[in-house]
């Protein structure tokens, strides 16, 4: 399922831009070699365990190619794969099957990479009720793409972007003077523009959630490096008034402990910007 922040203009552009990237004026190899109106066949093949993700995506970019190439999927995204599956083949003009070929992998691998890293940190934490959140640490011009990922392994999407929500972080906070100040501001600013947007504000120590908690217009605190020890008094002393995110040192070492800390939520820098792509081959049988 496609997410409603991948827009068809959206996604139009980044796939035209990267078919300008790669070809060029022309897959010249390809055309070397491969005759006008030959035909033929391609295998997707895992080369590694993982989550699958892309397909969807892939279908779009074969269709940018040509309407008269065929797709027989064998599995969907979110769908565990192992070495060796078979995930998909496809069919039709040789040269568009060739010349499409990289910008497919490259795609569905770093896609598939990032579904697989979420689905392992969601599995430590599936029994308990916090959500996997990603952030905006993502390869500019490929946010919505990465995002989708997340979501198919399993994860949450945070915001978007910075025009979706407010968050005030240390630097915000620091240079308006202090959190009470922070807080006011966006509040005056919020209504004298009319937008209504959720406002999360960072918080590094337990008198800074003790300040929040006592100021008004806060829809989510962060709760950011903290040990386990801070964040579960944290929670304590926020006592459901506001939602909890946990963020920063959190790995598949100490996710789960910071789960139970109590929080609402755990965002993961990582689940995008630290991602080993998923080993995939497409074999040809021109």
């Amino acid at each position: 399922m496609i997410p409603n922040y991948v827009t068809p203009e959206a996604l139009n552009k980044i796939i035209l831009d990267a078919i300008r990237e790669d070809l060029g004026d022309g897959d010249h190899s390809t055309l070397a070699v491969i005759p006008h109106g030959k035909t033929g066949k391609a295998r997707l093949l895992a080369k590694e365990n993982g989550i699958i993700a892309g397909l969807e995506l892939a279908e779009i970019i074969y269709g940018k190619f040509s309407k008269e190439i065929q797709i027989e999927s064998y599995f969907k995204d979110g769908d565990k794969i192992k070495k060796g599956d078979i995930i998909f083949e496809v069919s039709g003009n040789a040269r568009d099957i060739l010349s499409s070929e990289r910008l497919v992998l490259n795609f569905m691998q770093r896609m598939s990479g990032i579904a697989s890293y979420t689905r392992k940190l969601a599995d430590l934490i599936d029994d308990l009720p916090v959500k996997l959140l990603d952030t905006r640490k993502t390869t500019p011009n490929l946010r919505m793409v990465e995002k989708w990922a997340v979501l198919i392994g399993g994860g949450v999407n945070h915001r978007i972007g910075l025009y979706d929500m407010i968050m005030l972080k240390d630097n915000h906070i620091d240079l308006a003077g202090g959190i009470r100040e922070a807080v006011e501001k966006t509040a005056e600013y919020l209504r004298s523009t009319g937008k209504q947007l959720k406002i999360e504000i960072e918080t590094r120590n337990l008198e800074e959630v003790e300040e929040v908690v006592n100021v008004d217009h806060v829809d989510i605190i962060m709760l950011d490096n903290m040990s386990p020890k801070d964040m579960k008094k944290s929670v304590e002393l926020i006592d459901g008034k506001y939602k909890t995110e946990a963020s920063g040192n959190v790995s598949e070492n100490t996710i789960r402990e910071i789960a139970e800390c109590g929080v609402d939520f755990i965002s993961v820098g990582a689940l995008t910007h630290s991602i080993k792509s998923l080993d995939l081959s497409l074999l040809t049988k021109i």
